[in-house]
């Protein structure tokens, strides 16, 4: 008999005990299997747990091994992707229940692409790690002229915008959307975040954002602090 047979026997998510079972969640938000996550969200929760220790426990700290892992280049985005959609299937089910509970989120944020861009991928994976860090997330999509921007802003007053390019013909449509702010006065009522890969720090600053994210980690650790600052200063 050999010990691979071992290695096969399925794990039985309600046989473990809560330490048990949050760390095999960890693993299972890793290899993206979004039913094992669901079915672990509803073991814990029978087990009165809190829908916010729930949050925080099993699924912002798994997926904050995910998001070190992609930043290091560990795991890609397929691999990232599969996690996020694993993720959404427990907060499917946490979010009534933070909702009811009247746990308010850390804030809001406005997230799209810029006019003229369509990818996506890089501001879904920012969107899906804001929501784990406590964020309440209004995605407006791609390719987002400053009225789209500007509606969003009106709509949702949100604490954040996020802007998202992955082409440098598009990348410089931030400033655009920056300097409409500057002149309508109302640029310091938002944390602007950009982020995408022709980007770096440099041009961040350039377009007059508060902050450069050069991955979702990033955006996520970024996000609470400068949102901190902003409301210290403002007493």
């Amino acid at each position: 008999m050999t010990e691979e047979n071992y290695d096969d026997e399925e794990i039985i998510l309600s046989e473990l005990d809560d330490e048990e079972l949050v760390l095999q969640m960890h693993d299972d938000l890793y290899d993206g299997m979004r039913e094992e996550i669901i079915e672990g969200t509803e073991i814990l929760l029978a087990r009165n747990w809190s829908a916010e220790r729930v949050l925080n426990e099993a699924l912002v700290a798994g997926m904050t091994i995910v998001g070190v892992d992609f930043r290091d280049g560990i795991l890609f985005v397929p691999e990232v992707l599969l996690a996020a959609n694993a993720m959404k299937g427990g907060m499917a089910i946490l979010k009534p229940l933070l909702v009811e509970s009247g746990i308010e989120p850390i804030g809001k944020m406005v997230i799209g692409t810029v006019k003229g861009d369509i990818h996506d991928i890089g501001k879904n994976l920012v969107g899906m790690m804001m929501e784990g860090a406590g964020f309440e997330v209004v995605d407006i999509g791609i390719n987002n002229s400053v009225e789209d921007y500007l509606a969003a802003l009106e709509e949702h007053k949100p604490d954040i915008l996020g802007m998202s390019a992955l082409l440098t013909t598009t990348m410089p449509y931030m400033k655009v959307v920056v300097d409409e702010l500057v002149r309508l006065n109302i640029r310091d009522d938002y944390v602007v975040l950009v982020g995408g890969a022709p980007l770096n720090e440099e041009f961040g600053h350039a377009v007059g954002a508060d902050g450069y994210c050069r991955d979702a980690a990033e955006a996520a650790q970024m996000a609470p602090l400068l949102l901190h600052n902003r409301r210290a200063s403002r007493g």
